[in-house]
């Protein structure tokens, strides 16, 4: 089973790869891997190189945002995202397949786990309470990160079957041998349910072992620890768990009926109820932490251009200082690929700064001329979006896209085919690329961002109790938490069009779920948000065209792009691999595929 035979022969090469590693001055057949779980440093080296198979930028799905997939954006790379978005994915060629990578790395931390805490093994050779004290945090780091890919392994995984059960993976919470990895048909997938809450599980466990955040000058939880997974972590992580474990895609047909794609019916409400408590409880624990804090959201230096000190909201992050980014996504004017660009439906999505969204005439906004630069607008449209006009980075030109101009496609075949180019995540400085003196610059990938609990406890919130009601010791209300988001984030002080869409727990729903859509954009969440609410997935892709008169004036026009033909409910849930479930009777695929 690729699952298990694939796994085992990685967890060696990770073994003998980490001997050699640090132990250059040895050839690699003098070595038994068995040496590893006898010298500390070798044995942490394992779990350091689960910590080095955690993307470090965004843009990991083959140089895309996932964002590319939806209906935030486009790509002009055709590989991976492309063909996501496209629907070209099948059992035996699925662009998003993460089976066999998660399982290896799942493999190696219960190594870790099993191999690398024994009475053996000293992390401190001179105080026994300093090793026991190391110990317990790296068990509690292994856990977190096997909380991390179980997770991994249900976001892509999880799904529907045809017989109506709401199915995960299988579970598998010790290292396995070699005769458990030939006995094929003991392997099954859990429910969905049974996922979550191992899950959860492994979170609290590593919530008790772990400091919240590191700080000081402790040489176990200092400062100097920072970038290894913590208790605020977990918290975070717990969060996004519960909140999928509550979405109406995974749910058992007993307790939500799928009929077709974009509509739903809840067939038992005071079970799928119980869920949307526990996501908004779990969610209400981390926000209630000491040193949580209040929302702040992102400014743009908080993710590129940024200080060496990790920002406040960044629970979990990777950080990188170099230009590779925008060499995949700045425009080719400025000697980028112009890989990834946000679509117009995105910008139709940020309101007018009164709150109004462009579709309501009170925002303003002109239909027959949607120049996005004409109307006052919520302040991440900016963080997100480089349009006709705006200036390009601290010191550059004005983005033109008109033919002709130097930012279209008329100039470059790699300019963006949206009329807009992605201003998230990437430096302000307009000369990075320059080829005589190229430039970096210091940029974070937030893995677990604080925001996230305060977008999940808000749309659980409104799910168990609607707008208005706090829950039980609870401290906001879902109508809190987003008129909050959208003052800091938004720039948004008006609350008619928030009190307007509070009047209803629908209505709320659909504002949390634009929220959460601006809030995170390009962050990868939204290919998933869209698929765990069974939301429409083959909204037609639009583009920005503009032209010049001649007499110089500018005229906008909305083009559809790019049609997204993913009108069948199985593109809500994603295949398993075909070669596994040839394997293995008990692996029953997801609905449709």
């Amino acid at each position: 089973m690729k699952l298990i035979n694939m796994v085992l022969f990685t967890a060696a090469i990770v073994l003998l790869a980490a001997c050699k590693k640090n132990l250059d001055t040895k050839t690699l057949n003098e070595w038994d891997p068995e040496d590893v779980w006898r010298i500390p440093e070798l044995a942490e080296g394992v779990l350091m190189d689960v910590y080095n198979s955690l993307p470090t930028r965004p843009d990991n799905f083959d140089g895309n945002f996932l964002d590319a997939a939806t209906d935030n954006g486009v790509t002009n790379r055709y590989t991976n995202v492309y063909k996501a978005g496209m629907g070209g994915i099948t059992a035996q060629d699925n662009p998003l397949a993460n089976w066999g990578d998660c399982y290896a790395q799942l493999q190696t931390i219960n190594l870790f786990l099993e191999k690398g805490l024994t009475d053996q093994l000293l992390y401190d050779r001179v105080s026994t309470e300093a090793d026991a004290r190391i110990k317990a945090r790296l068990k509690g780091e292994a856990l977190f990160l096997r909380a991390w890919y179980s997770f991994s392994l249900l976001q892509r995984n999880g799904g529907k079957t045809a017989s109506g059960a709401a199915l995960g993976y299988p579970i598998i919470d010790h290292f396995l041998s070699d005769s458990e990895g030939r006995d094929m048909e003991t392997y099954e997938r859990a429910s969905y349910q049974q996922c979550v809450t191992q899950i959860m599980a492994d979170c609290d466990s590593a919530i008790r072992l772990l400091p919240f955040v590191y700080s000081g000058t402790d040489v176990v939880t200092g400062t100097t620890q920072t970038g290894r997974a913590s208790g605020g972590a977990a918290l975070v992580l717990k969060s996004r768990v519960a909140l999928y474990g509550a979405s109406p895609a995974y749910q058992d047909d007993a307790v939500v009926l799928l009929n077709d794609m974009g509509n739903f019916t809840v067939v038992d409400a005071q079970r799928y109820n119980t869920q949307w408590v526990m996501a908004a409880l779990v969610a209400d624990t981390a926000l209630r932490t000491s040193g949580f804090g209040s929302f702040t959201g992102i400014k743009a230096t908080d993710l590129a251009d940024a200080a060496t000190t990790t920002p406040a909201e960044f629970v979990w992050r990777k950080f990188f200082n170099s230009n590779d980014m925008e060499s995949r996504h700045f425009p080719p004017y400025y000697r980028g690929s112009g890989q990834t660009a946000p679509s117009q439906n995105l910008v139709e999505a940020f309101p007018a700064k009164n709150g109004f969204p462009v579709t309501d005439s009170r925002s303003g906004y002109d239909p027959a001329n949607p120049d996005p630069s004409l109307v006052a607008r919520d302040n991440r449209m900016n963080l997100n979006v480089y349009y006709q006009g705006r200036t390009f980075g601290a010191a550059g030109g004005k983005i033109d896209v008109v033919y002709g101009g130097k930012d279209s496609r008329s100039f470059h075949a790699a300019a963006s085919r949206s009329g807009y180019y992605l201003a998230k995540f990437l430096s302000n400085k307009d000369n990075m690329l320059n080829p005589v003196q190229t430039l970096t610059a210091i940029h974070y990938y937030p893995l677990l961002r604080k925001a996230e609990v305060f977008l999940n406890y808000a749309e659980a919130a409104n799910e168990a109790w609607g707008p208005h009601t706090k829950g039980p010791g609870c401290q906001y209300t879902a109508y809190e938490v987003i008129r909050s988001i959208r003052n800091l984030s938004g720039g948004i002080t008006s609350t008619t069009y928030l009190d307007e869409m509070a009047a209803s727990k629908e209505s709320f729903r659909t504002l949390i779920q634009n929220e959460r859509r601006l809030e995170l954009a390009f962050e990868n969440h939204r290919f998933f948000d869209l698929r765990r609410w069974l939301l429409p997935l083959n909204e037609s892709i639009k583009a920005l065209e503009v032209t010049r008169q001649e007499d110089g004036t500018l005229v906008y026009r909305v083009q559809e792009l790019e049609a997204r033909n993913l009108n069948d409910i199985r593109y809500y849930y994603l295949p398993l691999p075909q070669n596994e479930l040839l394997k293995s009777k008990k692996l029953v695929n997801n609905l449709g595929w």
